[in-house]
């Protein structure tokens, strides 16, 4: 009888026909590739040597299981450019691109045609998380990967989907695209995204030399109304590698885009993934991009923003330039200064009016509205029937703001002996509707 842990043992641990090679074959295997094919010839060369000697001098011998020689080679070779990578798998591995070249524009080298049902690009919406606006009129773009646009494909999936995200936040008065969990992607979408913010066939787009060449980043078609005025911000993170930096880059280049967050990872130089005997694969990359403004490239330093700030604040931090600079061309726009107020309250209950010490002198029932203190958390809830309740913090004085909707407030009124007496509940547009306190 098998017992279920030998199987799981058996599924878990490397096969002997994938762990006949031995660590100084494989390593002299992925030093042969990185000479051949590494974009820089000189340095490939060094990479290499020192690989080759490393191995004579056994650093590797010990390492007989193929997943730990496997982090062990990505481990060393990361530090020599960002997109090294080393793996190992009992899959079989796609056919290698051309030594020399980069891979051919697309999601991936070679292999069988995927099923519908199993394209992970359209399983993932392709890369599109959401598109969305908040209030003031700020529309927001995440992405968590460029996905291949083929420009020959009228109807190209991938396509369709940024255009409906694009076309979603048409009508806003600044956009933000949050790459901050974006890994890359191909260049195709960063040509065409580039060029819905920029005007068409403007010298900004990077150009990828390999050893044969140079490829651009121009896209085949560009975005048909490019929003060429609209204040724009790129959120990046440590996350942010590769294509995801590669947006950034040309629109902080071309001043056209504020970044905003932490410095990316410094991933530069594209390629692909190489299959060396015995199960492993080496991503190896086979160009490297040059900007013509900067004459340079992210690799090893990251896309540096223009407003630092933690990742996890990044998307306030932009709203908030972004609203700070709508309300100081247009004092009208009560609905940015509101939205504004709320982003810039850090802690709501820290700010209650001295002379509240407590909330319960705002409980109580105002015709169809029952209010509720919390005073733990310094928040009121407000209930009308069967809706969902409202939750309110204090902005200043006896007037409240709603947790998840800065475009709404309630102000409560006082008498002369300072008695909460009624409250409004007010908008944007100056509408309101007052109701008196039960007796």
């Amino acid at each position: 009888m098998i017992r279920p842990l030998a199987i799981a043992l058996a599924i878990l641990m490397p096969s002997a026909a994938m762990a006949q090679a031995k660590p100084r074959d494989t390593v002299a295997a992925i030093a042969t590739e990185i000479r051949a094919r590494y974009f820089s010839a000189e340095k490939g060369d060094a990479i290499a040597d020192a690989l080759e000697s490393e191995a004579a001098a056994g650093k590797y011998d010990a390492l007989t299981d193929p997943r730990d020689l496997a982090s062990a080679l990505g481990n060393r070779l990361r530090p020599e450019d960002a997109h090294f990578a080393v793996t190992w798998s009992t899959e079989a591995a796609a056919p290698a691109p051309p030594a020399g070249r980069l891979p051919p524009p697309g999601p991936g080298p070679g292999g069988p045609p995927r099923p519908v049902g199993a394209d992970p690009a359209r399983l993932g919406n392709y890369g599109i998380e959401s598109a969305q606006i908040l209030p003031g009129n700020i529309g927001v773009i995440t992405m968590r990967q460029f996905a291949h646009i083929d420009f020959s494909n009228a109807d190209d999936p991938s396509r369709r989907a940024i255009d409906a995200a694009l076309a979603m936040v048409a009508n806003a008065d600044a956009v933000i695209i949050d790459l901050r969990n974006n890994g890359g992607g191909s260049p195709a979408m960063v040509g065409y995204l580039v060029s819905a913010f920029t005007k068409p066939d403007a010298d900004i787009y990077n150009t990828f030399h390999d050893r044969q060449g140079t490829r651009t980043e121009k896209p085949d078609q560009f975005y048909a109304k490019p929003r060429l005025d609209t204040p724009l911000y790129i959120l990046t993170s440590g996350r942010t590698g590769s294509a995801g930096e590669s947006m950034p880059y040309t629109l902080q280049a071309a001043k056209r885009a504020t970044i905003v967050g932490e410095a990316s990872a410094g991933a530069a130089n594209p390629g692909g993934m190489v299959p060396i005997p015995g199960g492993y694969r080496v991503f190896i990359s086979a160009g490297s991009p040059i900007n013509p403004i900067t004459k340079a490239n992210w690799e090893g330093v990251g896309v540096q923003p223009d407003i630092a700030s933690v990742a996890a604040g990044a998307l306030v931090a932009a709203q908030k330039h972004a609203l700070r600079a709508i309300v100081a061309a247009d004092s009208k726009r009560v609905d940015a200064a509101w939205a504004l107020e709320v982003l810039e309250i850090t802690h709501p209950a820290s700010i209650l009016p001295a002379y509240v010490k407590d909330l319960s002198p705002y409980a109580g029932t105002y015709g169809p509205l029952e209010v509720i203190a919390a005073n733990q958390d310094g928040t009121l809830q407000v209930k009308r029937g069967r809706r969902p309740p409202l939750t309110l913090f204090a902005l200043n004085g006896d007037v409240f703001a709603v947790v998840g909707d800065p475009l709404v407030r309630f102000a409560f009124e006082r008498d002369g002996a300072g008695k909460v007496i009624a409250v409004e509940q007010r908008d944007p547009s100056g509408g309101s509707q007052r109701q008196r306190r039960d007796p």
